[in-house]
Order: C-alpha cells, then structure tokens, then sequence
C-alpha cells in the first residue's frame, strides 16, 4: 500500500496521531507530501443534538483518519461539510439542498433518520449525487428506487424472518406489534405481518403511539392492551421512546407472568446505552439486533473512539458504540476508496454541476438544480466495492447492505445476554456455525439457550383472559322445545335469566374444567325482553362475529357457510341427518309373506339352476343308469323330481357315475346354505322383524307428494329443498311433542308421513316413543354440535383439545346417560332399516361355484364321449350333412353304455341280443359311411372276425 519507503516514518507518526488528534493528519501529510492532493466535497447531514448523532460523525470521521493513515498515498481527500439539522426533516432537506447547490458536493453522507432521508434521496436523484445513509433503515425507502441511494446498514424488513422464528419456536399465534407511528415505525409492519402470517400468527391489534405521545398516553395505550388476550408484543420504534415504553408497562404490571415482549433492533442496538432503571424494568425482554463479528480490530478501534469521543465530548459520559458507528466507519472507508477511484488518476478533475435548466428566473431553488458530472461514476464505483469491515462483510446489492445474520438476545440482570442466532440458511442455533452447510434449518426453542422470561416464569403460552377485564360473554340459545340441550329459565319477578341447564351446558362446563387455567364466564341468552328467541341459529352464530358474545354455546351445527365468519372447535356430539318413520305391523296382512325372504332375481336364479342341475345329472347318468331312462317324459320328470328334491334332500334316485355324484355334492351344498338362509328369514320377518317402518325411501315420499316434518329455524329446511320438496308438503315442529302430534294426527293436510332432523335431536324422540317409530335411509351429512369462537381465537385449539379428552372418556357417557334416557324395551333405533329380503348378491359366489363344477363335468364328460366314438367321426364323409352327423351322435349318446360296471350283471344271452340289436341299428343308419369292423361298441360278428383273421 505505502510506495515510498522514505514515508514509512512519517506514517507512524501520523498513525499516533490518529489516535489523539485525528483531525491534524491532513496537515501531516500535507507537510510531508509533494504530491498536490486534490480534494472532494462531501456533505454530512447528521443530527449532532443528540450524543448518538455525535458518536455517528465520530465513527465516520475517525475512518477517514484511519483509512487515510494506511493509504497515505491517495492523492484525493474528502473534505466534509457538515450541516445539524436538528432532527427537523425540513431542516435536512434545506441542508440537502445548500449542499448539492451552493457546495456543489459529490456525495452527502446521511441523513440519519428514514423520515429525513425520504426527501433528500429524491434531492439526491434529481441531481445525480449519491446519498450515502448509515442509519436510515425503513424498508419504505426501498420504494423510491432511485440508483443514487445507498444503504450501508440493514434494512429492517431483513429481521423479520428472525422475529416470526422466535414466535414460531414457541407456537404463539397471536402478536401485536407496538410501533412509533412514522416512517421509521410503519414501514416494517407490513413484512412484519406477512412473516408472522407465514408462521400461522395472527395479528388481531395494532398499536400506533405517536413519536411525542405524553406518559399518559403510552400509559393508556398500555391499558387498553391488558384487557386484551393477547400477550405477544412486538415493539419496533427508537429507544428513546422505547425506553419511556417499558418504564410505563413495568409501573402497571405488564413485565410480570404471562407477557411476551419482543424488541427489534431499533432498540436492542442500543440497550447498552440505556440507564440502569430502564434495564431493571425490561427485565425478561427478548430482543433481535445485527451482529456483527468480535475481533481485535474491532476491540482496538472501540477503545480509542471511547478515548476520542470523550475528549471531544466531556459532558457525555459513559456513551456506547453501536452498530450504526460501525456502518459509518465502514461506510467512510467506502467513500474514500470510491473517490480515489474516481478523482484519483487527476483526469475528473472537474466537480462543477451542469445546469439542465437555462431559465434563470426560475421562482425555485429546486428548478435550478444543477446535475452532478461525476455522479453516474461515483454511483457505478461505489456499488462495486467489497472489503472486510468493522461491522462484517462490506457488500452492497442494489445499493443495500448485505447480511442475513441476527443475534438472539435476553435482558438478564444488569446484561444483555446472547441467547442464540438466526440465519436465513439455518434457522435459530445455539452457536453461530455458518460454515456447517449440513446444518438443517430450524425453528425449535430447543434451538436457543435458556431463557429468563418476564416475571421468572416458563415460557408464557402467548395468551390469558384478562383478570382486569370484562369476564367473557357466552351467548346460549333460547328455545320452546328440546330443553333437554339447553334450558333457560327466568326470574318471574324481573324476567331475567336465572339458570342455564341442558346437555350442551353440562358438555362445556365438562370441557372448561380440563382446561389448564379458568376461564370466567357469564351465560347471555339470545333472547327478546320478554324472553322467546331473537332469531335463527344462523343469526346467533351471526352475533358472535359481531362481537356481542365472546363465544356461543348450545345445539350448533357446523355449516360451511357459518365457518365463513366464525370458527368452531371439533365437535362434541355424532353428526348426519336422518329421517324417522312410523312403524307398522306387516305379519298378518300379506298372503304372500313367504315370497319375502328372497328377492325375485334370487327367486328366478335359483329356479334355473335347479332346471340346470337337473339337466346334467341327466346328461351324466342317461347312458349308465337305469334311473335315468325310458321314455322322454319319464326321463324329463325323473330330471325334474331329481333335482327339485334336493331342496328337502329327498331324492331317491342313485347316481352312479363320479362326474354327477360331484356335481350333487356341490348342488346339495348351495341348497343347504339356500334353505337355511331362507328358514332365518322367514322366521325373523313373521317374529322379530315384523315391525317395519312405512317408509324406506325419500323417493316415494316425493312422488306421492306426502307431508313431512323439519325443526324450526334448522338448516334441514334447506336440504329438504333441495331434495325437492314443495313449501306446502314442510311442517314446522318446535318440540318432540309437537313432532308426536304431527305423526297422530289424523288429517292428511296436518299430518307428516316422515320427519327429517339431526341424529342427536332424534334421540330424545325415540327415547320417548321409541316402540312406534324408527330411524330409516337415508341419511345426510352433517358436522355435529360445536361451540363457536371469533376467527383466529387462541381458545379454539385449547377448547378443542379438551373436547377430546371429554369425549374419549367416560365423563360424555355419563352427561348422556343423564339426558337422553332410552326405555329398555326399545329396539336399537340407531338401526337403518330397508329392504328385509335376501338379495342375489348375497348367494352369487354359491351359484358361481354351482355352474363352474356342472360345467366342468358335462365337458370332461363330453371330451370322454368323443374320445371313445372318434372313429365313427373319421369315418364321415364330406357329403354327409351335420344334421345326419348329429342325429347318428345322439343315437350313440341314447344307447347304453354296456362296457359300465354296473352293466356286467345282465345275462349272456341279454348281452349277445344287445349287440345284435347295437349292430342292426347302427348297420341300417351308417351302412354306406361306416365299416361295422370299426365298431367299438359292439363286438364284431364271427364272419367279420374270421374275414379279418
């Protein structure tokens, strides 16, 4: 770096130097150095009325001296212009504008704050000077675009992905963020909301306080939040207000159990500095700042900035470097290099403004802007530099400052203390490792060190009901029937309600005490004054989105449109809608009752395979058995009778051959299963089963237009609507009295042929009359009975789970034992009845196995035959017709088989006649096509014996 050695000493005087008086480096060199320097105007506007603005400009004017100490050689210089304007962004503008216009400077270092750097970047845009801010960190900023702006620190929307980590880490699904209301303040809300929406947080409340809001103010703000359910806090704005913030909730008791507050780096950056009172009462606060690594240059550079600053500021005492001093630090050496880079060669010598506007009666000074000639080139060579900082890896994108790195911290005692870090690439970790690229990412609270949370407690579930507020609103139906869900009862006297009672009330009060903490409530009924219901259920759900109740209980149904606006927790009873029927008795008023056991389709089946069967062992035994021959009807009969009874195992006749005794043995399997199945059946339909209900099938309701019953209010009117049914055929009934009357009522225009309602209502229905009416097909869908909460509430999951626990115990048998009684002589009225007939789909694999094994034998029976007569087949002609080929096939398959076992026992001279009369007949048919030598089944004469010997 240092080219002349005969400048070495020199260096090391003006290296001392730096550390004690910077500022008279410059006349060092100057003394020292033969080379004319050539300097360059720089505008600093920074706020110098407050120390922090002073420990900015000390940071960047000590890396000026640092900077120009090793780079001696440099022939350019920055000469600054410093101008306070006071904190008043017009008062920043106006120095912006003296800067680029009387100055004429190449590059403006500052403003510090976003709401003063909004104005002056567009200044800087307009005259092509680059502005150079170390403190402005609104993501706001971004937006205007202009390629003259860079931000050498974090933009703020950067640390919202660690902030939603941390809520994410211990599943808090609320926050509500506290901001100072300005540009500062609200341009990170919305990353803010987006990245807790991407963890499943919601965000029910904002909280805007004014950047000169009194104590009283923040003290009421503060106020409003405790009546609130929310206990996450997300708190962005400075540190001045920030610390008057929690002095006030610590005064309160917001810095106890329960509360969760999360700081950004707005003030985590500058917790250092803040007083020990302030500290005290953040005790348990968690805090995202930048981090920045620790080295020995940087512990070098904090030890002599502490010594500068003190002296050039005796009335501060014990000031703190922040990472802001960092980035001017580092901002300076950037400067400086991207100047030198520019102007160092002597070429750009010219730093005069070129006036784009030629009228000079211009009535303002922003019309007579002048446009920088090295500003593109300033701009290119300012973005292109990398180096090693104070603060990290220099490296500017789109004129942002690069990082994706956030330590994790927790006030502790009179101490930051470091609990962890975020990385874009890993998540939360305990120990910063951005080498191990095998590390998985992670959101796990086991991935932060432990915690001391406000109040020294474990770590807060994120939500309480607030002792100090209202206690909650638990809105319940009010009905004229089915009392035994919920049940209110006035006061005669003030007409007031005095009791809540009923199956769903006993279910949430079941459902409360597994809760893990109490939940104060007061039952509100959904009633008029004098007492009868304000409106449908869908109204009162309706209510709860209007925030009149807190919650809703009773007999709700989950309905898709309801969820639109509010939520519900799982459901605590069974769901579907049914229809209930009378019942009649069928036994002694149908003659053909004994048909009813099977269906027709089973009663035709069965029919043709007793014909079927017939027919084979027919085809097996005819040519062997005695039993199977003689005339046509008597074998036709015999098939018959044969096959038909073995319905009763009655048969009579022998089967002789193996083909057609495994063929019965099949056949007599299937008609035992056939005949018992019908035994049952019968049996139960004139006994058990001779109650059936009149109905089976909403069809027949419809096409017969008969009249049938719905609930009042219930969604059941919308479903029978769209089933089909006309306004004039619904009944309304409130009670299952009322439903009674409308069964028993003998008139056909007041009566109801069927009843359509929830399974749940039905049940103290058939509880009552359970021994004249019935649940029947079909049923519907439906979700069951839930309680209701407002969108996004924290109660929903906690309820839900208790639920659970209710329901898979024995505690929801007892609460349904103790209303829904069911008399013991009733039949299960939970079954669905239809149809009582047995159907051929419950036999079709018996049938299936019946005709495989016929099928089978008449085909080895039928190979067999022709095996044995396939001469008299070779010995057909081409002229011989199939008709004449299929009558002298049939004559054989008539004749009987005499070569058969049981054959053997007929006498010589029967069988000598046999084969005379077998040779005769077969001679007079087949005489001109068939050689009677080749005859195998009947012995061949002496003469054809002899002539062939």
């Amino acid at each position: 770096m240092i080219k002349n050695p005969a400048n070495i000493y020199v260096l090391s005087v003006i290296f001392l130097l730096s550390v004690s008086t910077p500022g008279i480096v410059l006349l060092v060199w100057a003394k020292n150095n033969t080379t004319a320097i050539i300097q360059v105007n720089v505008g600093v506007v920074l706020s110098l009325d407050s120390w922090i603005g002073k420990m900015r400009l000390s940071s960047f004017n000590m890396g000026l001296s640092d900077f120009y100490a090793f780079n001696a050689h440099y022939r350019t210089r920055l000469l600054l212009h410093t101008r306070d304007p006071k904190g008043d962004v017009v008062a920043a503008a106006a120095a912006a504008v003296d800067l680029i216009k009387n100055v004429q400077v190449q590059a403006i270092v500052g403003p510090a704050t976003s709401m003063e750097a909004a104005f002056v970047i567009e200044l800087g845009d307009k005259a092509r000077v680059p502005i150079i801010s170390f403190s402005a960190t609104s993501p706001s900023l971004t937006s205007i675009r202009s390629p003259y702006f860079f931000r050498v620190a974090k933009n703020d929307s950067s640390q919202v992905k660690a902030i939603s980590a941390v809520v994410q880490a211990f599943g808090w699904r609320e926050a509500v963020p506290i901001y100072v209301n300005n540009e500062f303040g609200e341009g990170i809300i919305p990353y803010l909301t987006d990245a807790l929406q991407e963890v499943d947080t919601r965000v029910p409340y904002r909280s805007v306080i004014s950047p000169n809001a009194t104590d009283e103010t923040i003290l009421a703000e503060l106020k409003n939040l405790m009546t609130m359910q929310t206990r996450v806090f997300i708190v962005h704005m400075t540190y001045a207000l920030g610390s008057r913030l929690f002095t006030k909730a610590n005064e309160i008791g917001m810095m106890n159990k329960g509360y969760v507050w999360i700081m950004t780096d707005g003030i985590t950056n500058f917790i250092d500095s803040l007083n020990s009172s302030v500290i005290d009462s953040m005790q348990g606060v968690l805090g995202v700042r930048s981090y920045f690594p620790e080295t020995k240059l940087l512990d070098n550079f904090t030890e002599r900035w502490k010594i500068q600053f003190q002296r050039d500021n005796p009335s501060i005492l014990n000031a703190e470097l922040d990472i802001s001093g960092l980035w001017g630090y580092d901002a300076a050496f950037a400067l400086a290099m991207t100047v030198e880079d520019v102007f160092g060669s002597g070429t750009n010598a010219n730093f005069s403004f070129q006036n784009m506007n030629n009228d000079s009666a211009s009535p303002t000074d922003l019309e007579t802007f002048g446009v920088s000639q090295n500003g593109p080139e300033i701009a290119q060579a300012l973005s292109s530099k990398m180096f090693k900082g104070l603060a990290g890896d220099f490296r500017l994108v789109d004129g942002q400052l690069q990082s994706s790195i956030y330590e994790i911290t927790n006030v502790n005692g009179r101490r930051r203390k470091g609990i962890g870090f975020w990385t874009l690439q890993t998540g939360l970790e305990k120990i910063l490792n951005s080498t191990n690229s095998t590390t998985k990412y992670s959101t796990a609270n086991t991935s932060l060190s432990p915690i001391l949370w406000p109040g020294d407690s474990s770590a807060p579930k994120g939500w309480e009901i607030p002792i100090k507020g209202k206690r909650l609103r638990i809105g319940v139906p009010v009905k004229n029937g089915f009392l035994e869900f919920v049940n209110v009862t006035y006061d005669p006297s003030t007409n007031e309600a005095k009791n809540v009672t009923g199956y769903s009330i006993d279910v949430f009060k079941a459902v409360l005490r597994e809760l893990p903490y109490s939940l104060p409530h007061d039952f509100v009924p959904f009633a008029m004054p004098n007492g009868t219901s304000s409106g449908t259920y869908s109204e009162f759900v309706y209510q709860v989105f209007l925030k009149k109740y807190d919650a809703a209980v009773g007999d709700i149904t989950i309905r898709a449109s309801r969820s639109l606006y509010v939520d519900f927790t799982l459901p605590y009873t069974e769901s579907g809608v049914s229809m209930i029927v009378p019942i009649k008795d069928y036994k002694r008023k149908d003659a053909w009752a004994f048909l009813k056991p099977l269906t027709w389709d089973l009663w035709v089946t069965t029919g043709c395979f007793f014909i079927f069967i017939g027919f084979v062992v027919w085809v097996l035994e005819h040519r062997i058995n005695e039993d199977f021959r003689g005339p046509p009807l008597h074998q036709i009969g015999t098939s018959f009778w044969f096959s038909f009874s073995t319905m009763v195992f009655a048969h009579r006749e022998r089967v002789v051959s193996n083909q057609a005794r495994f063929v019965v043995i099949v056949w007599c399997f299937v008609v035992l299963i056939l005949t018992q199945s019908y035994t049952a059946s019968l049996t139960s339909l004139l006994t058990v089963q001779q109650l059936q209900p009149t109905v089976t099938d909403v069809n027949q309701l419809l096409k017969t237009k008969q009249n049938v019953g719905y609930q009042r209010g219930s969604f059941v009117y919308d479903i029978l609507k769209e089933l089909g049914f006309e306004d004039s055929n619904l009944k309304i009934y409130n009670s299952p009295e009322e439903l009674y009357q409308l069964f028993t009522n003998k008139s056909r225009d007041d009566s109801v042929a069927a009843a359509f309602d929830e399974t749940t209502y039905l049940k103290p229905f058939l509880a009552k009359y359970c021994s004249r009416y019935i649940m029947v097909e079909p049923t519907f869908k439906a979700n069951g009975f839930a309680f209701v909460f407002p969108r996004g509430s924290s109660l929903v999951g906690d309820v839900s789970r208790a639920i659970l626990n209710v329901t898979e115990g024995e505690k929801m048998k007892q609460i349904e034992n103790a209303w829904f009684v069911v008399k013991t002589n009733c039949p299960d009225s939970t079954t669905e009845v239809s149809s009582s007939s047995l159907g051929l789909n419950s036999f079709w694999g018996l049938f299936v196995i019946a005709g495989i094994s016929s099928l089978l034998a008449l085909v080895i029976y039928a190979a067999v035959f022709l095996h044995e007569h396939r001469q008299i087949f070779m010995s057909f002609d081409s002229e011989t017709s199939i008709w004449g080929r299929i009558r002298v096939m049939y004559r054989m398959f008539d004749q009987k088989d005499l070569s058969f076992h049981t054959s053997k026992k007929t006498t010589t001279d029967e069988q000598q006649d046999r084969r005379n009369s077998c040779l005769d007949g077969v001679q007079d048919h087949v005489m001109d096509v068939i050689d009677a030598s080749r005859n195998t089944n009947c012995p061949p004469s002496p003469s054809n014996h002899s002539n062939q010997s």
